[in-house]
C-alpha cells in the first residue's frame, strides 16, 4: 500500500514537472515560425516573423506552423517518456 501511494505522489510531481517543460521548436527560414508547447502537449504560444511571410502564399506559412507543432507534439512526447521511464519501471514491481 505504501508503495502505492509513494508511486502516486510521484507521478503528481511528474504531471506538475511537465506542466512547467516548455519546449521551442521553430520551422521555416531563420526561424520563421516558433511554437512554445508544454510537457503535456498545451501549445502556449505561436509567433510568426512577419517579413519571412509571403502573403502571397499562405500555404506555406500553414506549412512551417504544421511542421513546427508536429515536431513540438513529437519532442513533448519524448519528454515525458524520459521523465516517466523511472516511474513506469516501478509498476511491474507493483503487480501492474
Amino acid at each position: 500500500m505504501f508503495d502505492q501511494a509513494k508511486m502516486v505522489m510521484q507521478m503528481r510531481k511528474l504531471q506538475k514537472e511537465l506542466a512547467r517543460q516548455q519546449i521551442e521548436v521553430s520551422a521555416g527560414p531563420d526561424g520563421a515560425v516558433l511554437v512554445t508547447i508544454t510537457g503535456e502537449q498545451k501549445i502556449k504560444k505561436i509567433s510568426i516573423k512577419p517579413e519571412a511571410v509571403d502573403t502571397g502564399n499562405i500555404g506555406e506559412l500553414e506549412g512551417w506552423i504544421e511542421t513546427a507543432i508536429k515536431e513540438a507534439i513529437s519532442k513533448s512526447q519524448q519528454v515525458a517518456a524520459e521523465k516517466m521511464r523511472p516511474v513506469m519501471g516501478k509498476l511491474g514491481n507493483l503487480g501492474l
